[in-house]
This record gives structure tokens, sequence and C-alpha cells, in this order.
């Protein structure tokens, strides 16, 4: 029993768990062979089950009765209100189908990506081109162009990604649209509208709305750039435009500044009459004063109304009023200037009468002013100048006046030349002026054509006298042609003067004259003169030596009209002296310079043997040495004096050779003044001694020092008193002075001896220049020298004051700073550091 009830299981049982009642009776009769084998296994009675089974359709039939007629009473309810609403559907859809057909309009819907688009449209938007709905896709067949490929990418772009638009379109036909593209769920509808009508009305409205603010915005500009004031009331009065020159006027920044702070250009009185013409829609004129720009002008306002609003310029009078007074200025300016003109004017109207002659037209015509007042007409003033015999003599008169009256009727001057019977030259010229007149314009040009004939002559003359110089002279035009030139020139650079009268280029002289001048520098120099395009061409002189030997000295002028003149002296003759002359000179510096080497050479070998019996004559002064008799040491003394005054005059020698060959250098420092002048008295003691004379010293107490060489500057006092104390005689002072002047120090020398003529006070300061004019100094002349030359290294100055019989005063100006010489020693040793 157990094995059959796994075999079952196996085989197929019935589901019992989980199963339901319905599902277990169906089971049964779908296999009633198993089911009866199902019911002997587990022991049941056939009739039991049968019986079960029965019951158990009758239940299952008694729940369908019940569901079903649940079901349809929910259905009926369910059928009514879809009824409801398919009459709902419907009603709103005649009301679209209403709203559809109110206006020409087309909509097309596509519900799926590959569906057929559902296409609706009303009955008037179907006339014409778009005959079937179909066709409404094919946009390029009713709409234009670049319309219809607009809205084609529009439709792609809204199928594909849901984009919106709305575009206007044009039809082929003149007719306008209004597409709309939209996303509506999970459709896209296009909704095409024609807007003809509207459309034009708009476009009409649009071009007349750019017309107006096109005119509108050009009738601002031109408000704008208008110089006079322009302003712009409301229908409150207040400002609502103003130009540029308003602001200008009421000195604000701008119209936008003006606005902003509401400034008035009129007064309250003259903005009153215009309130009160504005509220009358009237024309308001009135010519009143106002301050412009901080000037009180006179200006002349026109203000017109409309609809309570005002529109107002201003004129300046002040501009007018002052250019038509500079007018009038500037005319009576002319007349006077006219007046003193020494051309003849006379200007005549349309009508031929005279309206206006200056003086010199009475005076050249000998014309009465009260004739000329009379305005007489210009066929009048010729037949009176004929009767007179002052116009030129013509067989046909009348013809060759109304010749002259050609010009009313020319639009150019006319000129003329009039040969008067009295042998003036008269030079006419007629200008016609816009307004039918004439202007004639008389010269006597007799001085002219004498002047020219002059001129001719002189020019004859002129290329006669360069036909016989003996300096070659070419004259070059601007084309760089030969124009001019003389026999010298021919000759001297050795030419066929045939071939010059042909006019050759420069270039092509050039080319001949280089077999007797072969530098390159000299034509090319020459070449870019005569050729150059520069008006500015500055002239030049250049010497020019031949291979032949001639010397010849070239000079460039540039003349007028870009011409050039070249000319060629010979100077070889003059060369050739220069040249012996400069060997000479080369000569005499040569034998100078081995003169100076020569004494320079000579002292420093003086100096030794001076220094070494200066040393023995002081060792002879010993009282080691022995002693000396009385006339042994007045011997001794002489040797002493005699060889101190060698050796000085070898120190000058010494000095100034080293200062020919600019060798001394000065030792700058701060000079004490009054210590310097001690020391170098203190140096001509035994001199002052020995021919009984006095110093005196007068220097003020805030001389102080100054920068200098303190050895050369007391060499310098020791020189001067030496020089005063040999031309003193015994008795006398000598003076020695210095003051403090300004940015100098100046020393002064005085004595009271013979002093010096002026023939020999010109060469006083030249070397070996020795005048003792009778007195007991003896030297050879070198002293001066050296003072003058140590004066010019300080950068300062020596003068000599002096006359026979009074004496002399020798002073010496040092720059307190001694700046020149301290530059002079900053640049060596600059120099030396390089």
């Amino acid at each position: 029993m157990t094995r059959r009830r796994r075999a079952i299981n196996h085989s197929g049982a019935p589901p019992f768990a989980g199963a339901s009642l319905g599902s277990l009776l169906l089971w049964l009769e779908a296999t009633p062979a198993r089911a009866a084998g199902f019911l002997e296994d587990l022991a049941i009675d056939p009739q039991i089950v049968s019986f079960a089974f029965s019951g158990g359709l009758a239940i299952f039939a008694a729940a369908l009765v019940a569901t079903h007629v649940r079901e349809r009473a929910a259905w009926r309810r369910r059928e009514a209100a879809l009824r409801l609403e398919f009459d709902d559907a419907r009603a709103q859809l005649g009301r679209a189908k209403t709203f559809l057909a109110s206006e020409p309009q087309i909509f097309v819907a596509w519900t799926a990506p590959d569906a057929e688009p559902e296409i609706h449209s009303s009955s008037l938007i179907m006339t014409g081109a778009v005959a079937a709905p179909r066709r409404i896709l094919s946009f390029a067949a009713w709409l234009a162009p670049k319309d219809a490929q607009a809205l084609e990418s529009a439709v792609d772009r809204l199928r594909k990604s849901g984009e919106s638009f709305r575009l206007a379109l044009a039809g082929v036909a003149g007719r306008y649209f209004d597409a709309d593209g939209r996303a509506v769920g999970g459709s896209v509808v296009l909704r095409i509208r024609e807007v003809s009508g509207d459309r034009l009305e708009l476009i009409g409205l649009r071009e007349r709305y750019a017309s107006a603010q096109s005119e509108l915005s050009g009738l601002r500009a031109m408000l704008q750039a208008l110089p006079a004031p322009f302003w712009i009331r409301n229908e409150a009065g207040e400002l609502v435009f103003v130009n540029d020159a308003y602001a200008q006027a009421v000195e604000a920044k701008n119209p936008e500044d003006a606005l902003a702070r509401k400034l008035e250009l009129l007064d309250q009185s003259a903005r009153s009459a215009a309130e009160q013409a504005r509220a009358k829609n009237s024309v308001w004129r009135e010519r009143v004063n106002a301050v412009v720009a901080g000037e009180r002008h006179r200006l002349d306002v026109t203000q017109a109304s409309a609809a309570g609003a005002a529109a107002a310029i201003a004129i300046d009078r002040h501009e007018v009023e002052t250019v038509r007074a500079d007018l009038e200025q500037q005319m009576q300016s002319h007349v006077r200037t006219l007046d003193q003109l020494p051309t003849a004017v006379a200007s005549f109207d349309r009508t031929r009468r005279l309206i206006y002659s200056n003086d010199a037209y009475a005076k050249l015509w000998q014309l009465d002013p009260r004739f000329l007042e009379q305005r007489p007409t210009d066929g009048q003033i010729l037949d009176r100048l004929r009767a007179e015999q002052r116009v030129p003599v013509e067989s046909d008169y009348r013809a060759w006046k109304e010749r002259l009256f050609e010009v009313y009727r020319s639009p150019e001057p006319i000129r003329h030349t009039w040969h008067l019977p009295d042998g003036r030259i008269i030079d006419v010229v007629a200008h016609p002026n816009p307004k039918g007149g004439v202007t004639y314009l008389y010269d006597d040009a007799t001085k002219a054509y004498d002047l020219q004939t002059r001129f001719n002559a002189l020019a004859r003359m002129q290329s006669e006298t360069l036909e016989t110089l003996h300096e070659g002279v070419a004259v070059f035009g601007s084309d760089g042609r030969l124009k001019f030139s003389n026999p010298a020139f021919a000759h001297l650079w050795r030419l066929d003067p045939a071939e010059l009268t042909q006019r050759p280029r420069f270039d092509a002289l050039a080319a001949r004259c280089r077999a007797l001048h072969a530098t390159e520098e000299t034509w090319a120099a020459l070449q870019g003169f005569v050729t150059g395009l520069n008006e500015l061409r500055e002239g030049f002189t250049r010497r020019i030596e031949r291979s032949d030997g001639v010397v010849l000295d070239c000079t460039a002028q540039s003349l007028l009209d870009g011409a050039a003149l070249l000319t060629f002296v010979d100077v070889s003759a003059d060369v050739n002296v220069e040249r012996a002359l400069t060997d000479r000179n080369k000569a005499l510096l040569a034998a100078e310079k081995l003169r100076n080497d020569f004494i320079h050479h000579v002292s420093y070998e003086l100096r030794s043997p001076l220094n070494n019996i200066n040393g023995f004559v002081h060792l002879l002064g010993e009282d080691s040495t022995g002693p000396l008799n009385p006339r042994q040491r007045e011997y001794l003394g002489y040797v002493n004096k005699s060889s101190a005054a060698l050796l000085a005059i070898v120190d000058d020698i010494l000095d100034l050779a080293t200062i020919d060959e600019d060798a001394l250098e000065l030792e700058i420092s701060e000079v004490d003044v009054e210590a310097t002048m001690r020391a170098a008295i203190e140096g001509v003691q035994d001199r002052l001694a020995e021919n009984s004379i006095d110093v005196q010293i007068v220097a003020l107490d805030d001389v102080g020092t100054f920068r200098g060489d303190a050895k050369r500057v007391r060499q310098i006092l020791f020189n001067l008193l030496s020089n005063a104390i040999g031309f003193s005689r015994p008795g006398q002072t000598v003076t020695l002075a210095v003051l403090r002047r300004e940015a100098e120090i100046v020393f002064k020398v005085t004595d009271r001896g013979r002093g010096i003529s002026p023939e020999i006070l010109e060469r006083i300061f030249d070397r070996f220049e020795s005048h003792t004019a009778g007195s007991r100094h003896r030297g050879v002349g070198l002293g001066l020298s050296i003072v003058r030359a140590l004066m010019e290294l300080h950068g300062g100055r020596v003068l000599i004051d002096s006359a026979p019989g009074e004496g002399t005063t020798v002073t010496c100006i040092f720059p307190a700073h001694a700046a020149h010489e301290e530059a002079r020693l900053l640049a060596a040793s600059a120099g030396g550091a390089e």
C-alpha cells in the first residue's frame, strides 16, 4: 500500500496541497481513469465522491451566477459613465472643430515616431496652392525656400528631441503663416495658422514705426548737431530734450546733466511769455538777452507749440553781429588796402556800371573823381580815354571794344597788354565775378619791361665776364646736364669746347676728367651734389690734386631751381709756396724742440755742480773746516750769492721747460693766504736788507684760504716781490696786498719805482725780455713768464698796470675754488686709472 502511494505520487497525483475545490473538480472531470484509480487507492466510495462532486458543482454554479450579476451591474454603470464621457468628448470635438474652423489653420499630429501624421485643417487655408492635406507637409510647395527649410529643420528637431518652436513663415503667393510646434504627452503637434491680414497690417505698422524711428533718430541727430541751442518741453512745461549747444550755453557737462539739473537758458520773464504761448498752442518769437557760457548775448528765440508740448531754438545774434561787424571792418580794410595799392582796380556790375574804383585807378587814367562818382559805364570810360588818347591806337576801335567786353560773357579771366601812345605799357587783367560783373586790374608794367631789358643786358654782360675769367666755371641743371661753362673750364680739364655745347651729363664729363684725377671719392661727392634731389644742399670746397701736378680748388654752390655751380681755381703756385712754408715751419718746430731739449738737458747738468758748489761753500763757512780770514769769507759770500742766483735761473728754466711740455702738475691743497705771503717775504729778506727797502702787507681778516698749489703761489709772489725790489730805490716801500672778491682771491704787488713804458709793457710777459730801465735790477727775463704760466695753470689771470715815473702794480687773480685745475686733475687721475 505504501509502495503504491509512492508510485501514485510519482505518476501525477492531484495537487491537494494548496489546491482549491474548483481545481480538484476540474482534475477529476478531465482524467476520470486516473480519478477512479486515485479514489480506489484512497479506499473511498465512488458514490460519495459523485455526490460530493455534484454538490460542488451546484455551489460553483451559484457562486458563478452571483459573480456574473455583480459584474453585469458594474458593467452597466461603466457603460453609462463611458457614454457620458463619449458625449462630452463629442461635444468637445465639435467645439474644437468650431474653433479650428474659426480661422485658417492646420493641425498636424504625430502620435508615434513611425506613425502616419494626422492632419486637420480648416477650409480657409486649403484654398490656393495648398489644396490637398497631404501636400501641407511638402513645405517647399507653398512656402518660400528659406522658410520651408527652416520649418522642416524645426519639425525634425521637434519629432526627434521634442524641441518646441515658433516661426513666422512667408508663402509663395504672398500669404503669411505662423507655425507653432510642441510636444503634447507622447505626441508632437504642429499648428500652422494663416496670419496674412494681421501680418500685413503688422508689417505695415513696423515699417511705419521703423520709418518714424529713423526719421526721429535723424531729427534728433540733426538737432543734437545744431550749433544753436534747441530744447523741447512736455505738457507740464518741463525740459525733456536739449542739444549739446544748449548744454554748452548753460555750462553743463552734457545734455543729460542739463536735464538733471533743470538748467534754464532764458530768464523768468522770457520763460513766462513762452509758457503763455505754449498754453495757447501758438508760435512765440522774441529777441531776448541771455547769459550764454558766462557772457551776455542777444538771442532770437522761436518756439512752436503743438498738443501742449513745445520746441524752441535760439539763434545767437551776438555771433552774427560780430561777424557782420568783422565783415564790415574787413570790407573797409580791403577798400583802404586797395586804395593804397599801386595797382589800379575798377569793378563793374552786370549792367557794366562802375561800382568801385581805387585812387590808383583815377591817377593812372587821370580821371576826375566827380566823373567817377556818377557811376559811368565801362564803354563811357573807354570812350573818354580814347578821346584823351590814353588807350591803344586801334584801326577798328568799335571791334576792339567789343572784344574787351567779351569778358562779361566769359567764365575765365582775360589778359591784355596795352601799349599807350605816351609810351607806357599797361598789363590788364579782367576777372568776371559770379554776379555777372567784371573787376579790372591795371598794372603799369613800363618799369618791369625796362627792368627785364636791363636784366637781359646784365645777363649778357655777366656771360661775357664769365667767358673771360681765368677760373673754370660750370653750371649744371637739376637734370644733371651742363647748362653753361666758360673756356677756362674746358682749358683746365682739357675738354673739347664743341663737345660742351652738346650739354653732356655730369657723369660723362666726370668719366673724361678721371684721366687727370682718379680719386672716386671726389667725383662721387660732386655727382651727389649735382644730381641730388635735396633742395637744402650745402656747398663745400674740395682740393683736387691731379696726376699732372696741377692743384685745383673746387667750390660747389647750389643755385635756384635745383641748379649747381662748380668753380675750379688753379692754386698750384700757392700750394707750392704753402708747402715750402710748411716744411720751413716744421724745421723751425724741430729746431725749437731741439733747443728746448738742449736747455732742459743743460739745466739738469748744471744743477748738480751748482748743488755741489753750494754744499762746499756751506761747508767752508762752518767752523769745523777751519778758520777763514775776512777776505776769504767775503769771497765765499760772493760765491754763495752767485751760485744761488745761478741755481734760481736754472730752476726757472726747468720750470718753463716742464710747462712747455705740459708736464707740470699742481699739488692742490688748502692755501693759507697770510702764511704764504709771509713765506714769500721771508725768501726776499736778504734783498730787502741789502737794498734798504720795506715791505708792507695789507690783508683783511676774513681772507682765509683757497684751493691751489701753495708752493707755486709762494713762487709767484716771490718773483713779483723780487721784480718790485729790483725796480725800487733804497728807502721805498713795496706793498703786498690781498683781498677776497666774490669767488676770487686777488693779490697785488705795488712798487714806487721808475715804472714801465707802454711799448715795453706789451712784451713784459715774453721770455728773456729784461728791461732794467736804469735800475739796479738784473735778470734774464723769466720771472714774469713763469708767473703768467703758473697763473694759467691755476685757472687765473695776471694783470699789470704801470706808467713811467709812477711805479708798477701787478695783480694776480686766483679762482677761490680753483675749479678749473681740480677738474683737470680729476680728469687726469681718471685717465690714469683707465
